[in-house]
């Protein structure tokens, strides 16, 4: 019997589970960050979607990004929940302790957001006029606003919170920043700050503003410490979020394990988009072994329902997550070559030929496709360049060309002229 035969094509959350011939059940240590968008690899265990599939997933909480990459090249994890720039610079040879790591699966679109401490909030909003109703775009020239004041007045400039350097945090951070006319390196200064860390830091003072997953961003603003100004959506709306990392030496050994967790994890998607389950799903996701947050506060996240401050004024985001609809699962090589784009634009990484190959090399819709079929992935197209070109479409107007990185780059009047750089402190 061929692997794709003894795969089981059904999707549907109710129905039985099957065993499978010859095959007894497989054990896989995940790691993960307490985060929303976890859902999937979460939802796979608590509702029986790994289970269907002959697996067992232990799930292990970490406690930052450097960890669960560390613990996925030592062997400790199978697999892992993963920050999707991740895998692209393990491919090439970025941070400290590199180590080759692909991606068959991406956990979803969304989640991600901008909060800044209400001080600094009230002082755009006196020094550049902002209304209740700006935008992401507004809200960064009203800060650009303050920088420059807080520069001619010889003030310490603003200290901003990010999870990881090689992270979609600081990716979209730095282009929302940029957007706005202030040069990250130059203007702020990001520092890393673990996931769970960031709203008691910024009720501190130790920060003034960062950019993480959720549920923390709003954790934030309803304990009156932080609002809400960007969200991932207003910055590059098909932007992957989370993915599941794994060792490739490891994937070419388990070729049937690996397509089982994808079935497996497709199943959870298409349960966790269900508006009908959101209940559900925060009840599990508010628990200590996960998140360990109010559930109140992850049901509103799961519904997309800010609250901007502690003040009452309120966002409502449509599909603030997504975890399976419009092919929010594939990992689509283009994605993984704006990732590069952006390592190139502040210097981390060199633009090369090698580099475009390893870069794209990180995500495998081969393996994808193996486990899923074509029926579950976009339009054909080059393996670079498929998917969407409308939803790469970003905030200040650039559309992405994947074909032509180098001229992308250089539209951009704020990005670093130094080349290749540091790689970043690290946690």
């Amino acid at each position: 019997m061929s692997m794709m035969t003894k795969i089981d094509s059904s999707r549907d959350a109710l129905s039985a589970p099957r065993r499978i011939i010859g095959e007894g059940p497989k054990i896989l240590r995940a790691g993960f960050i307490p985060l929303v968008d976890a859902s999937v690899l979460i939802a796979a265990v608590e509702f029986g979607f790994a289970t269907k599939e002959g697996l067992t997933l232990d799930l292990v909480r970490d406690v930052s990004w450097a960890n669960v990459r560390d613990r996925l090249a030592f062997r400790q994890f199978d697999i892992a929940h993963m920050l999707s720039p991740m895998p692209v610079a393990s491919m090439l040879g970025l941070g400290s302790n590199p180590s080759p790591t692909i991606t068959p699966f991406s956990l979803g679109r969304g989640g991600n957001a901008i909060t800044l401490s209400l001080r600094l909030f009230e002082r755009m909003r006196e020094a550049a006029g902002l209304s209740e109703t700006a935008n992401a775009l507004d809200n960064a020239e009203a800060l650009a606003v303050v920088v420059r004041q807080m520069k001619e007045r010889g003030e310490p400039l603003p200290t901003l919170g990010m999870t990881y350097p090689f992270s979609s945090h600081n990716y979209e951070f730095r282009y929302w920043l940029a957007a706005g006319g202030i040069d990250p390196d130059k203007d702020v200064k990001l520092v890393v700050v673990p996931p769970p860390l960031t709203s008691d830091a910024l009720a501190a003072g130790a920060i003034d503003g960062f950019c993480v997953g959720a549920p923390w961003n709003m954790v934030a603003s309803e304990r009156g410490v932080g609002r809400i100004v960007a969200a991932k959506q207003d910055i590059w709306p098909s932007a992957p979020e989370k993915v599941i990392g794994m060792r490739p030496d490891w994937a070419e050994s388990h070729p049937e394990t690996v397509s089982r967790l994808l079935v497996a994890l497709d199943a959870a998607a298409r349960w966790c988009d269900r508006p009908e389950n959101h209940d559900a799903l925060a009840e599990v996701l508010a628990d200590a072994r996960y998140i360990a947050a109010p559930v109140d506060i992850i049901r509103h996240v799961l519904g997309g329902q800010f609250s901007l401050d502690a003040r009452g004024n309120r966002r409502v985001i449509d599909r603030y997550f997504t975890f399976h609809e419009g092919f929010a699962n594939y990992p689509r090589p283009s994605q993984a070559l704006w990732i590069y784009s952006q390592m190139i634009r502040w210097g981390q990484a060199r633009l090369t030929e090698e580099g475009l190959q390893a870069a794209a090399s990180a995500y495998r819709p081969d393996l994808y496709r193996t486990a899923l079929g074509k029926a579950d992935m976009p339009e054909g197209g080059d393996i670079r360049v498929e998917g969407n070109v409308e939803g790469d479409r970003f905030m200040d107007g650039h559309v992405f060309d994947p074909s032509d990185i180098g001229d992308y780059v250089d539209r951009f009047a704020v990005r670093s002229r130094s080349g290749a750089g540091s790689n970043g402190d690290e946690v």
